[in-house]
C-alpha cells in the first residue's frame, strides 16, 4: 500500500452528542485513519460502536465536534463556496442501510436515479437523461422497464440495486456504504455485494464498506478497522487482521462468526470481550503499529506484551 495514493484522510475526528441534562455521548471517540483510492476499507463492530456515525461525519451529514477529514487534499469540513461544496457531493456518494426508507416512494424510479444527474446538470436533454438511466439501470442488473415503476413494487434486494445505480449516477469516485447489505435476505445479500466488487473493477471505485457481518467484510475488504465505543481498536489488512487478530474485542468478534461446519460449531468457544483487562489508569491507550500495516489500540505495557506474545 505505500505507493497507494491516499484518497481519504480521517485525522483525530471527534463526534459527540449532547443528549439533554448534560450527558454527552462520545459516538466518535478521536479516530485517525487513512482510505487508498481504489480500495475498499471495512469498518466493523457492533451497533452502537460509532460506524455509521463515522460514516455519517465523513460525507457531512453531521458537522464533526473536532478533528479533521481530508478528502484529496482538500478539507471536507472546512467553509466552501456553493460550487465546492457541489462539486464534494457529486465525488462522495452514500448506499443507506434501509433500501425501504431511502427511497422516495412518491418518486419514479427513474426520477429517483437522475435526481443527481438534474442537479449537477449532467444531462444535456431528456432523451440524454433517460439513456443515462437505462445505462444505470442496466449496470445493477436491472431493466430499462423498471424506469417507469414505484419502489414499492420490488424487493428489498431490487431496491438496494436502485439505491446503487441512484449513487453511481453521478460518477463519483468514493462511495461511502453504510450496512447496505444488513436489511437484506442472505440469499441476495451476496449477489449485491458481488455486484459492489464488480463495478469498482469497471469503474475504479474506492469504498468505504460498514458493516457488523465480519465474513462479509472479509469478503469485500481490502483493510478492516474494528469499532468499539467510538475509537478504532485494531486495523490491519484484511487476511492478517483474521489470522492474527490481537486486541481482545477483535479476538470476541471473531469468535461469533458462524461456519457451515457442525464439527466445528459443535466445538465453538464465545471469547466474551472483557473491558476491565485493560489497565488505562496511568496512560491513555493510543493506536500503535505492533508489526508492519497492524495497528492495535493499547498502553505502553500492552504494547511490549504484544510484541513479546506475537514474536512480531
Amino acid at each position: 500500500m505505500e505507493n497507494k495514493k491516499v484518497l481519504v484522510e480521517v485525522k483525530n475526528l471527534k463526534q459527540y452528542f449532547n443528549v439533554g441534562k448534560g450527558n454527552t455521548v462520545k459516538a466518535i471517540d478521536d479516530i485517525t485513519f487513512d482510505i487508498y483510492k481504489g480500495e475498499t476499507f471495512g469498518l466493523v463492530g457492533e451497533s452502537g460502536s460509532g460506524k455509521s456515525t463515522t460514516g455519517r461525519t465523513i460525507i457531512r451529514l453531521y458537522d464533526a465536534t473536532s478533528g479533521n477529514v481530508i478528502y484529496n487534499g482538500e478539507d471536507v469540513h472546512g467553509k466552501k463556496s456553493r460550487a465546492q461544496l457541489k462539486d464534494l457531493n457529486r465525488k462522495i456518494q452514500m448506499i443507506f442501510q434501509d433500501p425501504y426508507a431511502s427511497l422516495n416512494p412518491r418518486m419514479t424510479v427513474a426520477d429517483i436515479i437522475a435526481e443527481g444527474i438534474d442537479i449537477h446538470g449532467l444531462a444535456k436533454s431528456k432523451e440524454e437523461r433517460m439513456k443515462m438511466v437505462y445505462d444505470l439501470l442496466e449496470t445493477v442488473g436491472l431493466n430499462r422497464e423498471h424506469a417507469s415503476r414505484y419502489p414499492h413494487e420490488f424487493s428489498g434486494g431490487q431496491r438496494q440495486r436502485i439505491g446503487i445505480a441512484r449513487a453511481l449516477a453521478v460518477q463519483p469516485e468514493f462511495i461511502i456504504a453504510d450496512e447496505p447489505i444488513s436489511a437484506l435476505d442472505v440469499s441476495i445479500q451476496a449477489q449485491v455485494v458481488n455486484l459492489m466488487k464488480k463495478l469498482q473493477k469497471e469503474k475504479g471505485l474506492t469504498y468505504l464498506f460498514i458493516a457488523h457481518d465480519l465474513s462479509m467484510v472479509k469478503y469485500i475488504s481490502d483493510r478492516i478497522g474494528v469499532m468499539h465505543r467510538g475509537r478504532i481498536v485494531e486495523l490491519a489488512n484484511s487476511d492478517d487482521l483474521y489470522a492474527n487478530p490481537i486486541h481482545p474485542y477483535t479476538k470476541s468478534l471473531l469468535s461469533a462468526i458462524p461456519l457451515p461446519d457442525p464439527n466445528y460449531e459443535r466445538n465453538r468457544k464465545r471469547v466474551v470481550y472483557d473491558p476491565t483487562v485493560h489497565d488505562y489508569s496511568k496512560e491513555e491507550p493510543v493506536l500503535r503499529e505492533v508489526k508492519e500495516g497492524h495497528w492495535v489500540l493499547c498502553s505502553e505495557d500492552e504494547f511490549s506484551k504484544y510484541k513479546d506474545e506475537y514474536k512480531f
